[in-house]
């Protein structure tokens, strides 16, 4: 591995350190988002179930319309029929169905009354809640605006690091590109660690054997800590790594 392979791999582990901190960025801007938003969000949510309350009264109310002018019409009827009854036992029938008309008729007028003062409540609670709503988004749109630019600078920003990656590896070892990918697809953050002065590895601090040391810093094979597996480099790269780690 030479000196340019070894700085290509520390470059490599700083573009994909300065990614991960910019994911994180984003990710930190919907808990903000939430917070700021969550006023108006349950506003909205109590004007919804507000809404469709209204929907299911106002045609309960129709409903009840179109009962109260069935019974009305029957008891017209049944008033007319009454008038020309031929017997005692055809007045008896007529004026019993007449009073049950009547009973209806009035239970159905009574239930309409009392959907129509639910209805004109519930107008007045929806008005309520709509003009809260408009004042809460007045009140919070400035800073969720800043918040939403906020991560849209982030995206962009994370955007161009991404192709700056693409752009990168493409002039990379290929071997090394996979050892170093395969490192990092385990889930781990690392996969180029610095050896330090005295011989161990700066990511697990485990002792390298001399014989490994050497190769490190003289020969030209990857070489891997025994400790953790991270793809070990010179000591000259360690300010370097120590940087991206703080970045």
């Amino acid at each position: 591995m030479t000196e340019q392979d070894r700085s290509n791999l520390v470059e490599l582990q700083r573009i994909d350190l300065k990614i991960l901190a910019a994911q994180q960025r984003i990710r930190e801007f919907d808990p903000l988002l939430d917070e700021v938003e969550q006023p108006a969000l349950v506003l909205e949510s109590d004007a919804e179930k507000t809404r469709a309350r209204l929907k299911e009264l106002n045609l309960e109310e129709r409903q009840l319309e179109l009962s109260v002018t069935e019974k009305r019409e029957r008891q017209k009827k049944l008033d007319e029929r009454s008038g020309s009854v031929r017997n005692l036992r055809e007045e008896a029938a007529v004026s019993a169905e007449l009073e049950m008309v009547k009973r209806a008729l009035q239970n159905d007028e009574q239930e309409a009354l009392s959907i129509l003062d639910q209805i004109r409540r519930m107008e007045g609670r929806l008005e309520e809640l709509d003009e809260a709503i408009t004042e809460a988004r007045a009140f919070v749109g400035p800073r969720l605006e800043e918040l939403r630019s906020g991560r849209d600078t982030a995206e962009k920003e994370l955007d161009a690091m991404e192709q700056d990656r693409e752009n990168f590896v493409d002039a990379m070892d290929a071997v090394e590109l996979r050892l170093y990918e395969g490192i990092r697809r385990g889930g781990r953050v690392t996969a180029v660690a610095a050896l330090t002065e005295d011989g161990a590895c700066s990511h697990c601090f485990g002792i390298v054997p001399p014989q490994l040391q050497n190769e490190v810093r003289h020969g030209k094979a990857l070489i891997r800590c025994e400790g953790c597996g991270v793809i070990l480099t010179v000591t000259e790269h360690g300010d370097e790594l120590a940087g991206v780690m703080e970045a």
